[in-house]
């Protein structure tokens, strides 16, 4: 843009019959307008590393670094000797850790992420196992009916625990339990199952067999439910065979963190060695009503400015933020043929307008011959 303009003279307000005119100013000398970043979206390239992202739409991760909160749409990511999940230059990068039940809670101040690679998850004694199946309406007296399934004690280790069901009456069966070797009897409560001539369940009315506190070694209560009178997978006495079988049971043994993947929502999911997957934190992206007013810091990395607005930080996918892609970073926005065509062309015009100087340059030299 022009420093200043120099005027020659002002603009003319139209009249009667007479048109305006407009102002003829001569521009003098010349300076850089502005520098404006362009925050387009860059072709993704795969690397298939579980803690590389790229995002796909509008953000920025947030990145806490040198005691400042930046902002970088690098997200070539890894894991630090204390969990931390970390950027190229050792800035924590920051989210929602997520508490020991694997609930995340966003909308609380976000933290540096840790992943706890190794980190255990404490055992959780069994309470409640469901049961299922059909019992078959045609067995005869003194038909008997096992399950098994290893419920977890107070520390998580497995205990086999059989429970049996014998018919001891039309529509009528008793159940009993035990557990180890030699089976250890297992006292139960409301263990006596009766059914309607349709093969559906009346007693006990609260659908489930009590297992009292103690009677297992380390094992509180157990309730042993055999499923909702409207569930598909309820235990009923029908015609057909015996499908009777463990369909689930809430407790599990300790285990430790193997790994861990992310979805495109940002939630880090845990791997442990127990074979239970739970949420271990939760990434957070930051929007700008401004990002042109985002200020460099180097490194890829900006912060914000009076004219950037306050960082909108929220969960990926939500708010006008893009949504991540896992085991991919995002490339460069700028093409390198395109620039190098246009500082060609740039080179190019420079070079034709020093010519047209050297041109008038010689015409006048001739004008000047002529009068010799």
């Amino acid at each position: 843009q022009d420093i200043l303009s120099q005027t020659l003279y002002g603009a003319g307000a139209p009249g009667a019959g007479v048109g305006g005119t407009n102002p003829a100013q001569v521009g003098l000398g010349s300076r850089l307008a502005a520098i404006t970043t362009n925050f387009s979206q860059g072709a993704l390239q795969r690397t298939g590393r579980s803690t590389d992202f790229a995002i796909q739409g509008d953000a920025f991760f947030v990145v806490q670094s040198g005691g400042q909160q930046l902002y970088t749409r690098a997200g070539a990511f890894s894991v630090d000797g204390n969990g931390n999940l970390v950027n190229q230059d050792g800035g924590l990068i920051q989210g929602w850790q997520a508490d020991p039940s694997g609930a995340v809670t966003v909308n609380g101040p976000i933290s540096s992420l840790v992943i706890p690679v190794g980190g255990l998850l404490a055992p959780n004694p069994t309470s409640s196992i469901t049961l299922g199946g059909n019992l078959p309406a045609a067995g005869a007296l003194g038909t008997v009916i096992a399950t098994s399934v290893d419920v977890y004690d107070n520390q998580g280790a497995a205990i086999r625990l059989n429970v049996t069901f014998t018919k001891t009456a039309a529509n009528e069966w008793t159940g009993t339990a035990s557990y180890g070797t030699p089976a250890t009897a297992v006292a139960l409560t409301n263990n006596v199952l009766t059914f309607d001539g349709s093969g559906e369940l009346l007693t006990p009315a609260g659908r489930q067999v009590d297992i009292a506190a103690g009677a297992i070694p380390n094992v509180g209560a157990v309730a042993v439910g055999l499923g909702a009178a409207a569930d598909p997978g309820r235990v009923s006495q029908y015609g057909s065979s015996s499908t009777l079988a463990t369909l689930d049971q809430d407790g599990y043994s300790a285990g430790s963190l193997q790994g861990f993947s992310v979805s495109r929502e940002g939630l880090l999911v845990g791997t442990y060695s127990n074979g239970l997957t739970r949420a271990v934190g939760q990434l957070a992206l930051a929007n700008f009503n401004n990002p042109e007013g985002l200020e460099k810091v180097g490194g890829s990395n900006f912060r914000a400015s009076q004219n950037s607005g306050l960082a909108q930080v929220g969960v990926p996918g939500s708010g006008g933020r893009g949504q991540l892609v896992v085991g991919a970073v995002e490339m460069s926005n700028v093409d390198l043929a395109a620039e190098f065509t246009n500082l060609i062309l740039a080179q190019r015009g420079f070079q034709a307008n020093s010519r047209v100087i050297t041109s008038s340059d010689e015409i006048l030299q001739e004008i000047v011959n002529l009068k010799r």
